[in-house]
């Protein structure tokens, strides 16, 4: 088994190991500690060494970040996180909704006399601590560099992942790691920049065409980079990582000891992005920085030809898998499983790839009330059966050669209520506004998102995380720096893979979500239409069929009837020759017109 179902985190280990935090905080003569969910590569996902947020509260969300004080301990949390904190952390943290309170608002209520706050200047983005020193100008209240107190009292804290990185093979990559660099070198010298810092593990096995497994289910090694105007690489990998593959003639290795030495020996403008930039590689550039975003994040996120080929076929194979799971899961009488085994038969399922190198990020198999936890992680503890009347909400996917999938059905165990089935009529007519939406270039996601939310909202509902995510190609399932969502400025562009998951939650009751990953394209041209205007579209790469049980066709308009239809006659085509002859009838049935 990729999953494992252990408890990783107690409530109860909290207390004592915020004592001996506030401890180390004492005798460094700070009045405050900060503890993100970060590491010294800014991604999103961390190794088992850099959970210090786990570790010291106990809770287990993708983003959040502690700030510990001598009397008091917030976690802040984003709207995803907001019903699974309140299960994972000890009386003695207070939950903080963020953004709707911010770090130094909460500090200046804190601390209204003013004080010192520690900070790691390794795990924190230069941009994030400069906003925060904003915030609190004329507060008395003071960031100050320290060392990670959290590592002085972490006394079986793991060691750093050393797993040996690969070579991605050209047929998936699409082109060459020369090319690459040698287009954005030339970005680079064009714009008078004499190099550029990179730091998310993502963008250098993309520009690199490598993979690697130092974080769970992300293909990718840790290390730093610093692409020079002139075409040359300086990598900062260790040795045993890169046994056996050859870089090309314009990448050096180096030890990652001596990154902060050739940072500061770079002379010129030097390229950043404030967003994932670590403070101590800001200090270290003092005035040579400019905020210009990481050079890889866009060209990485615009897939060429053989990446949305490979992604598309990896969704097929995917998307059967998944299917033979739905069909055996329907043969199941209500009560008679439980979360963990429907997500063991799904791996199961997945496993006959040959293609499959993990899942893409741990199957969330949440019934009933646990399906209203967005980011549930099942464990031996939580585990639950599925009874009848309930909503089972899966997501899950996987990470293959030629493709990231990710991919969310909710379905009907035994006989549900018709609240449920209202509810996910609204998130499905969000989807299908989406699916089918055009829309002129240049704009962002924080443009178009609201569309999925619309019929929610007619119904005084609302979902909080965003409409959808960037995904990545044999890489990170979250990829920036596109998304469908509020705070996403960035213009969606062709080759860009999102995906497209309204969803509904009623805390202790139920959780609804419906995903499927989609393409930007351009769209054709209409009769009629503006032939100045260009415009845009999606192209859908998931087909998995939707839940007729759980849905109201009288709330669907015909223009929806008609898009459901030939979504679910596409299902049958693509996948039908591609299950067994179980799945098959299942397939059929579940396919039918509604």
């Amino acid at each position: 088994m990729f999953q494992s179902f252990e408890v990783t985190a107690r409530p109860e280990q909290g207390p004592p190991r915020l004592a001996a935090l506030r401890e180390e905080m004492a005798r460094e003569g700070v009045d405050g500690f900060l503890i993100p969910r970060a590491d010294a590569h800014q991604g999103e996902y961390v190794a088992p060494r850099d959970e210090r947020l786990a570790w010291l509260t106990g809770f287990t969300g993708s983003a959040g970040v502690c700030v510990a004080l001598a009397d008091v301990a917030g976690v802040f949390i984003d709207g995803r996180y907001r019903t699974q904190v309140k299960a994972q952390v000890a009386d003695i943290y207070t939950p903080v909704p963020w953004p709707d309170v911010s770090l130094s608002q909460w500090l200046k209520e804190q601390l209204p006399e003013g004080g010192r706050v520690g900070f790691d200047p390794w795990l924190h983005a230069a941009g994030q601590i400069k906003a925060a020193q904003k915030e609190l100008e004329g507060s008395g209240i003071e960031l100050v560099r320290s060392d990670n107190l959290v590592d002085r009292v972490w006394e079986d804290q793991p060691a750093p992942p050393m797993n040996p990185a690969k070579a991605h093979p050209l047929e998936f990559a699409g082109e060459s790691a020369e090319d690459k660099i040698a287009r954005l070198a030339q970005e680079l010298s064009g714009a008078g920049h004499a190099a550029a810092v990179i730091t998310l593990p993502d963008s250098i096995m993309w520009l690199l065409n490598i993979r690697g497994s130092d974080i769970p289910r992300n293909p990718v090694a840790h290390g730093f980079a610093i692409l020079h105007g002139d075409g040359r690489v300086d990598l900062f990998m260790a040795a045993e990582k890169l046994a056996g593959l050859h870089l090309g003639d314009g990448v050096t290795p180096h030890a990652p000891d001596d990154f902060l030495s050739a940072v500061e020996a770079l002379e010129g403008s030097v390229r950043v992005d404030l967003g994932s930039v670590p403070q101590i590689v800001a200090d270290r550039l003092g005035d040579r920085l400019v905020d210009g975003g990481d050079p890889c994040a866009l060209p990485k996120a615009r897939k060429n030809a053989a990446e949305i080929a490979g992604t598309a076929e990896a969704h097929l194979r995917d998307a059967a898998a998944v299917v033979e799971l739905l069909s055996w899961l329907d043969a199941q009488p209500a009560g008679s499983l439980t979360e963990t085994q429907v997500v063991t038969q799904l791996e199961a399922c997945r496993r006959k790839d040959n293609a499959l190198r993990d899942i893409s990020f741990e199957t969330i198999s949440g019934t009933g009330p646990n399906g209203a936890i967005m980011h549930y992680r099942v464990t031996e503890e939580t585990d639950s059966r599925l009874q009848d009347g309930h909503l089972l909400v899966l997501d899950s996917g996987g990470q293959y050669l030629d493709g990231t999938t990710d991919i969310t059905r909710t379905i009907a165990i035994g006989e549900v209520g018709d609240e449920e089935k209202a509810c996910f009529t609204r998130v499905l007519k969000g989807m299908i506004a989406m699916s089918m939406l055009r829309w002129p270039v240049g704009l962002a996601g924080r443009d178009i998102e609201c569309v999925a939310r619309l019929p929610l909202w007619l119904a005084g509902q609302d979902f909080n995380h965003g409409v959808g995510h960037g995904v990545g190609a044999y890489l990170s399932v979250h990829e920036g720096p596109q998304r469908l969502a509020r705070t996403s400025h960035v213009p969606l562009e062709p080759g860009m893979i999102l995906s497209n998951e309204p969803g509904y939650y009623r805390e202790g009751a139920f959780g609804i979500r419906i995903e499927n990953l989609v393409v930007v394209e351009e769209a054709p041209a209409l009769s009629g239409g503006d032939a100045e205007r260009a415009m845009l579209c999606w192209r859908t790469l998931t087909y998995v069929p939707i839940d007729r049980r759980l849905i109201v066709t009288d709330m669907l308009t015909p223009e929806e009837r008609a898009w459901l239809n030939a979504y679910h006659r596409d299902v049958a085509e693509k996948l039908g020759p591609r299950v067994g002859p179980d799945a098959r009838v299942w397939l059929d049935a579940a396919t039918a017109p509604v």
